[in-house]
């Protein structure tokens, strides 16, 4: 086949992309399972344009940006052909031939069905609005930048295989698997990450650092998980972003609230509940139940010349910026829309990052009950205080002390790490250094077999 012949017939396959028509039923079909899979939260940038890129994701070896998946045909997916979709949604591989990065959670979307991945491709290429404009390119530093390093990647660690119901198990099981194996893809957030960023599976849900937030353990263990649930709980906090008296969803779960889980059918979400129900144990420190009411205003209230250091400056910082919401007490409102920090999660179980995150960074979250939403105390932008990573650390270990576990503590070094976005990886530096010690040996075995043969040469 000659080059021109080539090109002739990817244009052909294009156009013949390009000219198909589905059903409408089908393509609701595949809106469902794109909100599902919360295909919008990734890849709609702060232009608040559907799908159009621009959004940036904070990955331990750098910033991938997510890109224009409209059906565009000179900056989007408008030319790829079905099988052209499929394979980057499952398998990680663009129309091009170059691999996607583990961001784009393909490992998970690979157990999608072959129904509804057509369902899912007339969506994409009937029911959303082309937008001709680039998304921005990601350039991660080497050896990463080079894609086809994800080939070698994907043979150790992605599994292709689609989904399969277990017939030992209920129909309602099976469809919670599906979901959240597949579409839901939430072992890509909540399950921990190996050395060379690969899920592990034998911790299988029991929660990791997603850039600035910390995706908790949900295994069915009753302390570090939530294996004291009850199933009405869990469905609450997939619909609404609340658990009354447990947890309250923030950063990228806040997104998945708002833009896919808030938005499934009842049943799905009972599904979900009844497989996550079901998952191993894998036990964490205690998350709920701790902590009491109290504050320590008496130590700084009307006094000239107050003593604020330890935990004082954090009780002042508290009731000057957060009392107002969550009570003198950290009791929280009545009706608990701004919750109670006590018996919170956030101040409870591994580290504390999700309180500093959510101080800096706020709560949006938006869902048929209503809109919650908590101003970011860590940006100049805001109507309210800017809190620098020394206060936040102040703020924080108060919380933990007077409402939390009563063990845990930040430094300002701590806070600023979560402002950058969360940890790094040294990922990148240890494989950088492998390479230059290989290229090294390398140099050196070559030379050596230079002088060899010299010498020998003249031996001879």
């Amino acid at each position: 086949m000659t080059m021109k012949t080539t090109l002739a017939f990817f244009a052909l396959s294009a156009s013949m992309a390009a000219a198909q028509t589905f059903p409408d039923d089908l393509v609701e079909r595949g809106r469902y399972v794109a909100t599902a899979s919360d295909c919008v939260a990734c890849h709609t940038g702060p232009e608040d344009k559907p799908f159009g890129g621009n959004h940036r994701i904070a990955s331990p070896v750098g910033d991938i940006w997510a890109t224009n998946i409209t059906p565009s045909t000179t900056h989007g997916i408008g030319n790829y052909t079905e099988q052209q979709f499929s394979d980057a949604v499952r398998r990680g591989i663009r129309a091009d031939g170059a691999n996607l990065y583990p961001a784009m959670p393909y490992t998970a979307f690979a157990r999608i069905t072959d129904e509804d991945m057509h369902a899912l491709y007339a969506y994409f290429m009937q029911g959303v609005e082309p937008i001709d404009e680039p998304s921005q390119q990601t350039a991660l530093a080497f050896p990463f930048g080079l894609r086809f390093s994800m080939m070698g990647w994907n043979l150790l660690f992605a599994d292709s295989a689609t989904h399969q119901d277990d017939p030992a198990k209920s129909a309602e099981w099976n469809r919670g698997a599906y979901l959240a194996e597949g579409p839901g893809h939430c072992s890509t957030c909540h399950t921990p990450r190996g050395m060379l960023m690969q899920e592990d599976g034998g911790q299988y849900l029991a929660g990791a650092q997603v850039g600035p937030w910390f995706a908790p353990n949900i295994t069915s263990d009753k302390a570090g998980g939530i294996g004291s649930w009850r199933k009405d709980e869990i469905v609450a906090y997939l619909a609404t972003g609340r658990a009354e008296g447990k947890s309250q969803a923030g950063g990228s779960m806040a997104e998945a609230v708002s833009h896919s889980f808030s938005k499934l059918t009842a049943d799905d979400l009972g599904a979900i509940a009844t497989y996550i129900m079901d998952v191993p144990a894998i036990a964490g420190p205690a998350r709920f139940d701790l902590g009491t009411a109290g504050n320590r205003t008496a130590e700084f209230r009307g006094i000239a010349d107050p003593d604020l250091t330890d935990l004082g400056a954090g009780a002042q910082i508290y009731s000057a910026n957060c009392a107002a919401c969550h009570g003198y007490d950290g009791q929280g409102t009545k009706d608990q829309y701004y919750p109670s920090l006590f018996n919170n999660s956030d101040t409870a179980g591994k580290g504390a990052n999700n309180f500093v995150a959510a101080v800096l960074n706020g709560v949006n979250r938006k869902t048929d009950q209503g809109h919650v939403f908590m101003p970011p105390f860590g940006t100049q932008t805001n109507a309210f205080n800017s809190l620098d990573d020394g206060e936040v650390a102040a703020l924080t270990n108060y919380a933990m002390n007077q409402f939390g576990d009563g063990v845990t503590t930040v430094s300002a070094e701590d806070v600023a790490t979560i402002r950058a976005g969360g940890p790094t990886s040294n990922m990148v530096k240890v494989v950088q250094t492998l390479i230059a010690v290989g290229a090294a040996l390398v140099a050196v075995v070559l030379i050596a077999t230079v002088i060899v043969l010299r010498r020998r040469k003249r031996a001879a």
